[in-house]
């Protein structure tokens, strides 16, 4: 345990949201959020709220869930972004023309995100280790082929 380097917050951070669709979550759990804020806007603001205003709460309460869930458990992201995709557009008839159009977006977004998520890819190299494997790659043949022609 003494030989292994410790990570710092950050690094630890980045490999806990790559292993999850992150940005599909946070994003699914966002339009939530907002869908609920514009629940709470002035009489003059509200446009539409659905079934004396269960479902304008229920939906939006529903997709931060789901959101929250996509993050925490992404083994069952598919059904989670499905049933966030279909919480979303009803929002459309229930809560505002969903969020005045950015929540249903940000849900609609967010649930795609996290369907296309792909598990078993490896991480990203940064664009700065990348060069630097270029850069080493280029200059090693280059190196031993002047060391077989002398």
């Amino acid at each position: 345990m003494a030989d292994r380097p410790r990570r710092g917050a950050r690094a630890a951070f980045r490999s806990w949201r790559a292993r999850r669709p992150f940005w599909g979550g946070l994003l699914l759990a966002l339009a939530g959020g907002e869908i609920l804020l514009t629940e709470k806007a002035s009489l003059k603001v509200v446009m539409h709220i659905g079934m004396q205003g269960l479902a304008g709460y229920l939906l939006p309460t529903l997709m931060a869930l789901l959101g929250l869930l996509v993050l925490f458990n992404p083994a069952q992201r598919l059904f989670y972004s499905i049933t966030g995709v279909l919480l979303s557009l009803g929002t459309w008839m229930t809560s505002n023309l969903g969020g005045f159009f950015v929540g249903l977006l940000l849900g609609v977004t967010g649930s795609c995100l996290a369907f296309g998520w792909l598990p078993d890819q490896e991480p990203r190299v940064s664009r700065r280790k990348r060069r630097r494997q270029a850069r080493a790659a280029a200059l090693a043949p280059a190196d031993g082929a002047e060391g077989t022609a002398a």
